[in-house]
């Protein structure tokens, strides 16, 4: 099965979606910024089936993680949902992303994204 990697600086946030994702039948990889994650997508022994990405966190932000995945043709179809608790998240994810999820992310909008473009995959 294919993971779900879940971009987030925060460790509780990250912690909670991945562990609702595994309880709900998901694979799940957590990175703390966009650094990371870039890291783990090139050396992944798989391609994820999803990216959860957070925009603002420290090292690199959502804006220049997204940047560079697009870069690199191997990366740049993994879809990539944004979460964030910006009033105006729409306006970005709209630019970088399939979709969003303003934070807190609810249970059944996080699921209902897996199942959108994990299940098929």
């Amino acid at each position: 099965m294919h993971p779900v990697l879940v971009v987030e600086d925060d460790p509780d946030i990250r912690a909670t979606l991945c562990e609702a994702l595994d309880d709900h039948g998901y694979a799940s990889v957590g990175a703390a910024n966009g650094a990371e994650a870039l890291d783990y997508l090139r050396n992944a022994p798989e391609t994820p089936c999803l990216i959860l990405l957070d925009l603002m966190m420290p090292v690199m932000d959502g804006q220049t993680f997204r940047n560079e995945q697009r870069a690199d043709p191997r990366l740049a179809e993994i879809p990539v949902i944004v979460i964030s608790a910006y009033r105006d998240v729409e306006k970005y994810a709209t630019e970088l992303a399939a979709d969003y999820l303003a934070k807190p992310v609810r249970l059944d909008a996080l699921l209902d994204v897996a199942r959108r473009h994990c299940d098929a995959a």
